[in-house]
């Protein structure tokens, strides 16, 4: 499949609930998805819609607060009368606005974007490619891939003469979690080399697993990834102040200096875009370069 669709050219995208024939390159489209925006931003690609939400964007991504942007409501409840008007010509969704596939779709032709997390960077890569194929973008849609590649070929070395532990934890209003290898930062372990403190990690919901100080001291990781869901949601953050006490002093990461806190935005909201899978593999590439 080549080139965008020009008039009487057919082409067909493959999604995660089916499959949508475009007649020709989408004028005016709609995006329901922060990861999906980050790379429609980086593929150079206009965006008529995005969701409210201030807190939703990273920095790099403020732009898509201003009111040029029609507001298409939040990630879970879309105001589809302002989207119905907009006059768009597709609809993109991924993650939590998943679940509102059905009703968008009645409304405009609507493509899901979601990521299997089992799969990580080869979805993340699959949509960059999708997108490019959408909006004729295919050679920066590339370019994005093969830095990704680049990128990772450097963590994967940094990473391959050693046999660290890791966990990656999110904290929570207080309270601790963490994500395993089949979670929203499943790089970490499928891509970077580290390996999981546990395999079996039931890590389904938005907190992660629910663990305690003693759990991170008995499985003493060499290496602790942190996510502060509470500043990736906008609340003012304490994670290092919660994680600075006597059970978490006694781990191999914290006497080694390799406690990382991962950018909360980049890792919690917009974790499958390329911007932030590239950010937050340079925060991890940049903490193991200080630790030798």
């Amino acid at each position: 499949m080549g080139g965008s669709p020009a008039a009487g050219q057919e082409i067909a995208i493959k999604h995660a609930q089916g499959e949508l024939v475009l007649q020709e390159a989408p004028k005016r489209v709609l995006v329901q998805d922060v990861a999906v925006i980050d790379i429609l931003d980086a593929l150079g690609v206009e965006i008529a819609g995005v969701p409210d939400g201030t807190l939703l964007y990273p920095s790099y991504l403020k732009k898509y607060t201003g009111k040029e942007y029609i507001n298409t409501g939040t990630l879970q409840e879309p105001n589809y009368e302002a989207i119905a008007a907009a006059g768009a010509d597709l609809m993109i969704i991924g993650g939590r606005s998943a679940v509102k596939f059905g009703d968008l779709n009645r409304i405009l032709p609507t493509i899901d974007l979601t990521v299997d997390n089992a799969d990580f960077l080869t979805n993340v890569k699959r949509n960059i490619s999708t997108l490019g194929e959408i909006f004729g973008k295919q050679q920066r849609a590339a370019e994005l891939n093969a830095s990704i590649d680049e990128k990772f070929d450097q963590l994967r070395a940094a990473t391959a003469a050693n046999d660290s532990t890791a966990i990656v934890l999110v904290t929570n209003a207080g309270k601790l979690g963490v994500y395993g290898p089949r979670s929203r930062v499943s790089w970490v372990f499928s891509e970077a080399g580290f390996k999981p403190v546990l395999d079996n990690i039931d890590d389904r919901f938005h907190g992660g697993d629910a663990v305690s100080f003693e759990f991170i001291l008995e499985t003493n990781p060499d290496w602790l990834f942190v996510i502060d869901r509470d500043a990736g949601i906008g609340r003012t953050g304490a994670a290092q102040q919660l994680l600075d006490n006597e059970l978490v002093r006694q781990t191999t990461a914290w006497k080694n200096n390799q406690v990382v806190y991962l950018d909360p935005v980049a890792a919690y909201t917009v974790m499958h875009g390329y911007e932030s899978v590239m950010m937050l593999a340079d925060q991890v590439l940049e903490a193991i370069s200080a630790s030798k």
